[in-house]
C-alpha cells in the first residue's frame, strides 16, 4: 500500500506525476488556501504533508497528524513551520533551495530598477491616456529617476539569493556591500563584495534588498531607526519576509522622504492591503512573486517530489531543514 501525501495547493504537474509513481496522492485543488479546520481533518490519515507558506505548521497540527513522517515545504523559506517541535517528534522537514535563486534574484532587480526609473507611474500615465490628453510628447523634467550603473547597492543576507543578487550588480559596475550573521571570504573575493556592520551598510548604499530569512533577530530589522539612516535618494527591496520590515515606518518613510522609494514583493500579512502604502507613487508592489517563473515553479515542485521519493526509500532527503532529526528517527514510512 502507498504512503499518502497531501499537496496543500496545485503544483506544477511534473512534481505530481512523480510523486504519484510512489505515493496516494490528495491535491487541494482550490485557489484560495486551505482553511485550518480542513487542513486538520485531511492531515489525520496522511503519511506526508507538502506544505506552503500559508499553511502554519505546528503541534496542533502534529497532534491531528498521527501517522505524519515529513513536510517538505514548498518554499525555500520555512518560518511557517515549528522545526524544534518536528525534530523531537522525529518528523523530517525539507525547503526547496537552489531551484529559486535565480528566478527571485531576477525578480529583485525587476523591482530594484522599475521603482528607481518609476516605471509603473510611467506605465499608469502613459495608459491612461493622461500622455496623450497633456499633448508633451517629452519633456527633460519628465517621470526623472534614479541611476543605477555605477551606484552602490547594500545586500542584507547573503545566502544563495543574496549573492545571487550581487552577481547581477557586477554587470551594473556597481560597488557591492553586505551585510550577514557570517563573514563570506569565498563570495567577497568571487565578487569583490565588502562586508559592513549594517548601519554602516544603510547609510552607504543607494539601494538597499533584503534577502535574510525571518527569525526573532530580524523581525522589524528595517524599523525607524534604520530607516532614517538611508539616503534620501536611496531605494529599499524586500524579497525577504515582509516582517523584516516595521511598514507604520516604511510608510512615513516614503511619505516623509527618508528614503526615495521601495519595491515590495513580500507583507508583514499575505494576501495584504494596506490603504496607506498601497496609494503612494513611490512604492512598486507585487503580490510574493519572487519565484514565479515556469521554470523555478517546476524546479520546486521536482525537488518535493525528489525528497519525499528519498525518505521513502529510506534515504535522507536532499534537503533536510532539521538535520538532528536522523538522530530520533530514520528516514522512511516503515
Amino acid at each position: 500500500m502507498k504512503p499518502k501525501v497531501l499537496i496543500t495547493r496545485a503544483i506544477p504537474e511534473s512534481g505530481i506525476e512523480m510523486l504519484e509513481e510512489h505515493f496516494e496522492v490528495e491535491v487541494w485543488e482550490e485557489e484560495h488556501e486551505i482553511p485550518r479546520e480542513v487542513l486538520l481533518k485531511k492531515v489525520r490519515d496522511v503519511d506526508a504533508l507538502v506544505s506552503m507558506l500559508s499553511e502554519r505548521v505546528d503541534g496542533e497540527l502534529f497532534d491531528a497528524a498521527p501517522r505524519l513522517k515529513i513536510v517538505a515545504n514548498y518554499a525555500v523559506g520555512y518560518d511557517n513551520i515549528d522545526v524544534e517541535e518536528a525534530t523531537k517528534r522525529g518528523i523530517y522537514v525539507t525547503n526547496t533551495p537552489d531551484v529559486l535563486t535565480n528566478a527571485t534574484a531576477d525578480f529583485a532587480w525587476t523591482l530594484l530598477l522599475a521603482t528607481a526609473r518609476r516605471l509603473v507611474e510611467a506605465d499608469r500615465f502613459t495608459r491612461s491616456g493622461e500622455w496623450k490628453r497633456r499633448g508633451v510628447a517629452w519633456h527633460p523634467l519628465m517621470f526623472l529617476g534614479y541611476d543605477v550603473y555605477g551606484k552602490t547597492i547594500g545586500v542584507i543576507g547573503f545566502g544563495r539569493i543574496g549573492q545571487a543578487v550581487a552577481r547581477r550588480a557586477k554587470g551594473f559596475g556597481m560597488r557591492i556591500l553586505y551585510n550577514s550573521r557570517t563573514r563570506k571570504p569565498e563570495a567577497e573575493k568571487e565578487l569583490g563584495a565588502e562586508f559592513k556592520p549594517l548601519d554602516e551598510l544603510l547609510r552607504e548604499s543607494d539601494f538597499v534588498v533584503l534577502a535574510v530569512p525571518l527569525t526573532k533577530e530580524t523581525y522589524h530589522m528595517i524599523n525607524e531607526e534604520r530607516l532614517k539612516l538611508m539616503k534620501p535618494t536611496a531605494v529599499l527591496v524586500n524579497i525577504a519576509r515582509g516582517k523584516v520590515v516595521d511598514t507604520e515606518a516604511l510608510v512615513r518613510a516614503l511619505k516623509e522622504g527618508w528614503i526615495a522609494g521601495a519595491g515590495l514583493d513580500v507583507y508583514e500579512e499575505e494576501p495584504y492591503y494596506n490603504e496607506e502604502l498601497f496609494s503612494l507613487d513611490n512604492v512598486v508592489l507585487a503580490p510574493h512573486l519572487g519565484s514565479a517563473t515556469h521554470g523555478a515553479r517546476e524546479g520546486m515542485a521536482e525537488l518535493v517530489a525528489k525528497n519525499l521519493i528519498a525518505f521513502k526509500n529510506g534515504e535522507v532527503p536532499p534537503t533536510l531543514v532539521n538535520r538532528e532529526v536522523v538522530k530520533v528517527r530514520e528516514p522512511g514510512f516503515e
